[in-house]
């Protein structure tokens, strides 16, 4: 019973890595610098809802791209057509192509060749040989199409998110704000967080901006040019100009850009300077078109049309249009940082207030600290002085946790504290398996060593199958989920390994050494005061069928719930505005609902969380845009203002309908598929009995859950999904812990019925499921009673589900499992009887086949 010698070396090390790794996170910033920048580097960071800031997604506006790509192909059609004598030749670019009309008499084939020089050209955009497709047009004798391929789309689009992802990093930077994330996210959306910025308003205009500048020269109103023309409006919309379709130059040639004054007016201007290329274009263009006014163009809309008076050859020049000193601040930032390939929506955007961010640091570290000191109190309730080893595994734990985050360069969220928290109460319960195994072998007579080796033995498949089943959960939690819920996943699955190291490898050696150390004949574990005596005999199977009968009217009345009044879905579903108010008095909701339903955004919700003096505002999505959303919101911060003037906006979320349709579909692939990953662990591992019995339980447990929601009406978002995925782990790991109990003692019972055998493993098992489910109950309530909105939808009925789990794995899960049991059994034993008939030879009784 000696650990070796190597094992004990590469415990301590890894252990020594772990405080080493996670001892950044606890020092001040001043202090990290202190230390090498290798060791002071890594450490967590907290998210934006624990330290305030501003949260936005963008997706690049692939339809325009795609639509600026066709105009293009439709300009180099034409101008193609026309050097090789077509210019009569129509070319019209529409929604999905471009359609060429020739002029009658002009040969198709001849035109078809002509266009195909078009696939080697390399566009603004870098356009492949696969780009283009062109086909003549079966039905008329005169057209021929122009299409785009999908692989030349596909390339595009990744090319364009590409671009744009460094150009609003760019653009970021020329702000100044400090330590932001910018991150590529799906294949055409990029994530931006901005840590401190309590009003994204400048920033959605920066990134929003394509900042596409060029040069056109202005023609007189109903005449034509050779290039083409279209009429542009000016940036402040009273004069529109009629300009060449071609531009002279681009921004592509910008080489730097600043803000500026104008020396006579004083009125703030934006000087640019071409590269060489641009200033050879443009000095030729001004000293051939003197007297012709030249319009500035930026995104579609024209800054200025000064008259050339004379060539300007040095490549420099100024833009004017009535800016003001932060407007031209701006455009020579986008300018500088270059013009985007494609508009940027922005799609979802989530604001947290700092003073929402501070409390929720507070909050979460006292939830925490109550919760951790909730089960290391109760372990030694449970356990005395041997519980003391068990809180000591918590603690390493905790630490281990940490340093694998520091490590990963992980951003702590509220979620991922309430990970942390709840991987805390799960880890418990290879500690308690343990233990009780221990207890057993000591009850049989066993020495120390020997009740020690055959304890830890017979609890670890236990151990595996249970924290697997828990892992599959987070793991699916991980690919279906976005932003702080991926948190979540990441930190509670950590923390679940961590676990089964500190559990199985620390906690052993630990009582290798103590029961060394002192010589113990005997290792006796005994409570503090008993709860469950360790010899009960109750006969849970009497009570089946009143169990089931219950749980069937409880998952009725929640389907019926779930009609009627139905979930209250929160914006990640639904869609929309959501603002989240705090004030020092209670707020007078029909005074508010009253001043906000004037704006006539639509139907107005409200809901009072915590007390009277917090209340969250939900509002549907606006139509037109990033822009009327951010408009509504200035709206709705004034009217609350004018309700309340002491109120606070604590935090502000816009989720576009795209955005939430796919949450939607993810939370429910997400619990699909976990339901579907169980099902066949059970089965695999043990057998389709086993494996039916746990998933029809799953699904009146989860039944339940989404009752208790739509009775209690809490916030049904991404955070109760989490809840939902994360119950479908617990649960099924507590009837794996009965099941493998169960079969267990067929190996050893086989001439005992399979109803003897249940009761049994129930009440050996019994200690074992209400004690985890107590360790995991006390680690949330703290969390539950105070954690405020951004959690209670996830402890409150993770509290509920623990308690549902745990009865239905006594009373659902084991007499479905005797009902298949004994159907089995009998259907055996008629099929054995028949073969036997069959072959003419006398009929033997049947024996009893056990699942």
């Amino acid at each position: 019973m000696r650990t070796p010698r190597w094992k004990l070396l590469t415990y301590t090390m890894i252990l020594l890595v772990g405080v080493i790794t996670a001892l950044p996170n606890l020092l001040t910033e001043s202090q990290r610098a202190a230390l090498p920048h290798w060791w002071a580097a890594n450490h967590v960071t907290l998210g934006l809802d624990l330290r305030g800031g501003s949260y936005l997604l963008l997706e690049v506006d692939s339809k325009a791209l795609i639509r600026e790509r066709l105009v293009t192909l439709a300009e180099d059609a034409r101008a193609t057509l026309r050097d090789h004598g077509l210019a009569d030749a129509r070319v019209a670019a529409g929604n999905d192509g471009v359609t060429v009309t020739l002029p009658p008499g002009a040969n198709r084939s001849d035109a078809i060749r002509t266009l195909h020089t078009l696939e080697t050209r390399t566009s603004v955009f870098q356009a492949t040989p696969a780009d283009i497709s062109i086909a003549p047009i079966p039905s008329t004798e005169n057209e021929i199409r122009l299409a785009l391929t999908p692989a030349g789309v596909q390339d595009r689009v990744n090319a364009a998110t590409e671009q744009s992802l460094e150009i609003v990093r760019q653009r970021i930077d020329q702000v100044g704000i400090a330590e932001p994330t910018i991150q590529r996210v799906d294949n055409d959306r990029i994530l931006v967080q901005l840590p401190g910025v309590q009003d994204p308003t400048r920033i959605k205009t920066l990134l929003g901006s394509t900042a596409k500048l060029s040069f056109h020269r202005v023609v007189a109103p109903g005449s034509e040019s050779g290039y083409g023309v279209m009429t542009l409006p000016g940036a402040h919309g009273k004069t529109e100009y009629t300009v060449e379709r071609r531009s002279i130059l681009g921004g592509e040639h910008l080489e730097n850009a600043a803000p500026g004054f104008e020396s006579q007016t004083g009125q703030p201007i934006v000087s640019f300077r071409f590269d060489g290329v641009g200033a050879r274009i443009f000095g030729n263009f001004t000293k051939n078109n003197v007297g012709v006014p030249l319009a500035i163009v930026l995104d579609g809309k024209v800054l200025s049309a000064p008259v050339i008076r004379e060539p300007i050859l040095g490549g420099s020049g100024q833009i004017s249009g009535q800016f003001t000193v932060q407007e031209a601040q701006d455009l020579a930032a986008l300018l500088r940082a270059g013009a985007l390939p494609a508009p940027l929506t922005v799609i979802e955007e989530r604001t947290v207030g700092a003073d929402l961010g501070s409390d929720a640091v507070a909050m979460g570290a006292w939830t925490s600290l109550a919760g951790f000191a909730l089960v290391c109190g109760f372990m030694v309730f449970l356990y005395g002085l041997w519980g003391l080893i068990a809180d000591l595994a918590l603690v390493l734990n905790l630490i281990l946790t940490f340093g694998v985050l520091s490590m990963l360069g992980a951003t702590l969220t509220l979620p991922g504290i309430a990970g942390i928290v709840l991987g805390i109460g799960i880890a418990v319960d290879a500690n308690v398996l343990i233990n009780e195994r221990i207890r057993e072998e000591t009850r049989k007579g066993k020495g120390a060593f020997t009740a020690l080796d055959a304890g830890f033995r017979r609890a670890y498949a236990t151990i595996l199958d249970s924290n697997l089943t828990t892992l599959i959960a987070t793991t699916l939690l991980f690919a279906f989920g976005s932003g702080s819920v991926r948190g979540f996943a990441v930190t509670m699955g950590i923390g679940i390994l961590v676990s089964m190291f500190t559990a199985i490898s620390v906690v052993r050696v630990v009582m290798e050494a103590l029961i060394r150390r002192h010589r113990l004949k005997r290792l006796d574990i005994n409570p503090l005061l008993p709860l469950i005596r360790s010899d009960t005999h109750i006969r849970f199977m009497r009570g089946r069928f009143l169990g089931i009968a219950v749980s069937l009217f409880l998952s009725i009345a929640s389907v019926v719930l779930f009609v009627k009044p139905g979930l209250n879905y929160g914006i990640d579903f639904k869609g929309g505005i959501q603002m989240e108010l705090a004030s020092k008095t209670a707020l007078d909701l029909g005074t508010l609902r009253t001043q906000l339903s004037a704006l006539g955004a639509g139907e107005v919700a409200l809901q009072q969380f915590g007390d009277k003096a917090h209340v969250l505002v939900r509002v549907p999505r606006q139509p037109g845009g990033d822009a009327a959303q951010s408009a509504l919101l200035d709206r709705m911060k004034a009217a609350v203002k004018t309700v309340q003037p002491d109120a606070t906006i604590e935090r502000t979320d816009v989720v576009g309908p795209k955005v939430s349709s796919e949450l939607a579909t993810a939370g429910i692939s997400a619990v699909a598929v976990a339901i579907a990953a169980m099902f066949v662990y059970i089965w695999f591992r043990f057998e389709w009995p086993f494996a039916v019995g746990a998933i029809a339980t799953l699904l009146l447990d989860i039944t339940k859950t989404v009752g208790f929601f739509a009775l209690t009406q809490l916030d049904f978002s991404l955070t109760a999904i989490a809840a939902l995925l994360t119950l479908i782990g617990y649960t099924v790991n507590d009837k794996i812990v009965v099941y493998d109990r169960i079969r267990e003692n067929m190996r050893l019972y086989k001439k005992t019925s399979l109803r003897e055998i249940i009761d049994r493993s129930i009440n050996e098992s019994l200690t074992r499921s209400v004690y985890t489910s107590a360790t995991a109950f006390l680690a949330l309530l703290p969390m539950a009673v105070a954690g405020g909105s951004a959690v209670s939808s996830f402890a409150i009925p993770m509290i509920f589900g623990i308690v549902v789990a745990t009865s239905s794995s006594i009373f659902i899960a084991a007499p479905i499992l005797l009902f298949l049991g004994d159907w089995r059994r009998r259907r055996r034993g008629r099929s054995a009887v028949e073969n036997r008939t069959g072959d003419d030879r006398p009929s033997a009784p049947a024996t009893v086949s056990t699942p």
